[in-house]
């Protein structure tokens, strides 16, 4: 998007605002489309298929003639039968032209998206949906700063309250979210934060696993580690290896809104000496290696300490989701699925129970 306003070029932006039944995308799926171009040249994806390609000429058209487009898609089979979209649902895809897009206040916002990826402050698209007769029409926008500052209004005080309150409780996530407003209101939250930080306490099996695990993720992974050894950038690719005292190295980072810390190193004095600096960074999500009894103690010693029990409910002690696991491998599926269904709100429930 950068780059085509950079180019004087105008897009679209088409996003996916709600979802009923079974879909291949969900709400905050995006695809941009440049001026001029077509759907070999777009960014993103929508599910694909012949919905992707109605939507890329929604694009076009809107491009032209900067009146927005909202559309409803029902994947019934008589329409999936040749696409491989046999999902049974129904997707409402959203289409706005760039300077209708980050356009709040006659502010356009594209600016402080890019900071927001880039590691700075985040901010938040929000984009409010009237249901009605079983449709939906837009019903105002807003963006929402870091500090709960908003753009724009939804032409309510109750209701622009109501979605700033939303908006600055899903920024730390960093993802997409559609909330309830009301009986016959949505909101889609479009929370813009840098890429996702793990930072682990710990250069032993574990660690490298959970490393693993986070670079196929797709987050940003720093390891922190004293032993020379271990802390090696051919042991860690991809990752930011950090060697020296590993509680006062870990308790001197900077944590970003999505930043999770992970301790696993190989004692439990190292252990307890890593959570006690941990709580004092702002990290929300603080994950423990460990047994319940280890657990216990080092809560112990945190309220000797006079930690509060905000931060000490900060602990994900032990840290992961029970998958039943024990390989270091298993271990690491086990922290990165907790911390994925965090970022996303997610159950953990199997899929085939809903």
């Amino acid at each position: 998007m950068v780059a085509l306003r950079q180019s004087g070029r105008r897009f679209a932006v088409a996003t996916v605002v709600r979802t009923h039944g079974s879909t291949p995308q969900v709400p905050g799926a995006t695809l941009v489309l440049g001026d001029g171009e077509d759907v070999r040249a777009a960014v993103g994806t929508l599910g694909g298929g012949c919905v992707e390609a109605d939507a890329v000429d929604a694009a076009l058209q809107v491009i032209t003639t900067g009146v927005p487009s909202l559309r409803a898609y029902e994947l019934t089979e008589d329409l999936a039968w040749n696409t491989g979209l046999v999902c049974g649902g129904t997707m409402w895809i959203l289409v706005q032209r760039d300077d209708h897009a980050f356009a709040f206040d006659d502010i356009d916002v594209l600016s402080e998206v890019t900071d927001a990826s880039a590691g700075g402050a985040p901010i938040a698209l929000v984009t409010r949906l009237h249901k009605r007769d079983g449709g939906l029409a837009p019903a105002g926008r807003l963006a929402v700063r870091a500090d709960g500052t908003r753009l724009g209004s939804l032409g309510h005080t109750g209701h622009d309250a109501d979605a700033v309150a939303a908006a600055v409780a899903q920024l730390p996530h960093g993802t997409a979210r559609l909330v309830k407003q009301g009986d016959d209101h949505d909101l889609l939250i479009e929370a813009i934060a840098s890429r996702p930080r793990v930072v682990v306490a710990g250069g032993g099996h574990v660690a490298l696993a959970i490393a693993r695990q986070a670079t196929a993720l797709d987050y940003d992974v720093t390891i922190v580690e004293d032993r020379p050894e271990f802390a090696t950038g051919e042991r860690f690719p991809g990752a930011t290896v950090l060697q020296g005292d590993v509680p006062s190295t870990l308790g001197a980072l900077t944590y970003a809104w999505n930043s999770f810390i992970v301790i696993a190193t190989r004692g439990h004095k190292l252990d307890a000496d890593c959570v006690l600096q941990a709580v004092h960074t702002n990290a929300r999500y603080i994950g423990l290696l460990g047994s319940r009894r280890k657990t216990v103690l080092i809560e112990q010693m945190l309220r000797d300490e006079g930690i509060g029990e905000d931060r000490i409910a900060a602990i994900r002690a032990p840290v992961g989701l029970d998958l039943g696991g024990r390989t270091p491998a298993e271990i690491a599926l086990s922290v990165m699925a907790e911390i994925t269904q965090i970022r996303y709100h997610g159950t953990g429930a199997p899929l085939s129970s809903r």
